[in-house]
């Protein structure tokens, strides 16, 4: 994906905030404790955190959240979902907080979406000696046999290759860090005025599951950037052969199922 398209893609999401909110699934409260377990300390950026997700999560286990989001549409959805939390307009590459002023920085299927190159410096400016920087990805597990016949039929516009285990781990095996090792580049120095380094990055992944039915099911595929960005004859068609591959399986056909899932992390730390 070319810088342009990567632009488009992140982009879409604000026309669909309130289907973004009712339909995207939370984070395994077991992912999110692992993904901050070495901070030190309680102060963590939910850095493009769309529409609360990820940030309703983290409250759970006590932690004192800021969330930072580009999108206006998105960050009224978290403001009014989570009215509480300190919620501020910015992102990955201007990110309004003060240097070293949080002990882990967590994105929820968003790093992605980030310019590295300006958002890699960005973040280790903000973080704490010793802070976590963390990417959550909710994946849809096609061990089981039925998910896997979902994502064929889906097409990669709605299950995308960091939308399954073995994808996510080849997409996020090289993922460019800020300052992993011993190398920062220039840009990490001058924007944090050290050469910030990074211990090597940690993957692991948690059984998570979401409850759905055929309906809802389709509508949260809806949501993708992929299908966004689609024409809409296209994204129609797309999304009727979606319905008609869920009314013909056995587990999907009536009434609430749950869609198994996996929350899968990259973390790491900085030194």
């Amino acid at each position: 994906m070319d810088q342009d398209e990567r632009l488009l893609h992140a982009s879409s999401f604000g026309a669909a905030a309130v289907a973004y909110a009712e339909h995207r699934p939370d984070y395994a409260r077991t992912a999110v404790r692992w993904a901050i377990e070495p901070a030190p300390g309680p102060r963590v950026l939910d850095l493009g955190a769309g529409t609360g997700k990820l940030t309703a999560t983290l409250l759970a286990p006590g932690a004192e959240v800021v969330a930072v989001e580009p999108d206006p549409a998105m960050l009224a959805e978290l403001r009014r979902a989570l009215p509480t939390v300190r919620a501020l307009p910015g992102s990955a590459e201007a990110i309004p907080l003060p240097d070293a002023s949080v002990d882990a920085v967590l994105a929820g299927n968003a790093m992605h979406w980030f310019d590295m190159a300006v958002a890699g410096p960005e973040i280790a400016r903000v973080l704490a000696p010793g802070g976590v920087l963390a990417g959550l990805w909710n994946v849809m597990d096609d061990a089981v046999e039925w998910v896997a016949g979902l994502a064929r039929v889906s097409g990669s516009a709605a299950i995308g290759p960091r939308d399954t285990p073995a994808g996510w781990r080849a997409e996020t095996a090289d993922m460019h860090l800020p300052g992993t090792g011993t190398g920062t580049g220039i840009k990490a120095r001058a924007r944090t005025g050290v050469s910030a380094r990074f211990g090597s990055p940690e993957q692991a992944e948690f059984p998570h599951g979401q409850r759905r039915t055929a309906d809802s099911l389709v509508a949260t595929l809806a949501t993708r950037a992929g299908m966004l960005v689609m024409p809409e004859g296209e994204q129609e068609a797309t999304l009727s052969r979606i319905r008609a591959f869920l009314a013909s399986g056995p587990e999907t056909a009536t009434g609430e199922f749950t869609l198994p899932m996996l929350t899968s992390v990259l973390r790491v730390r900085r030194l």
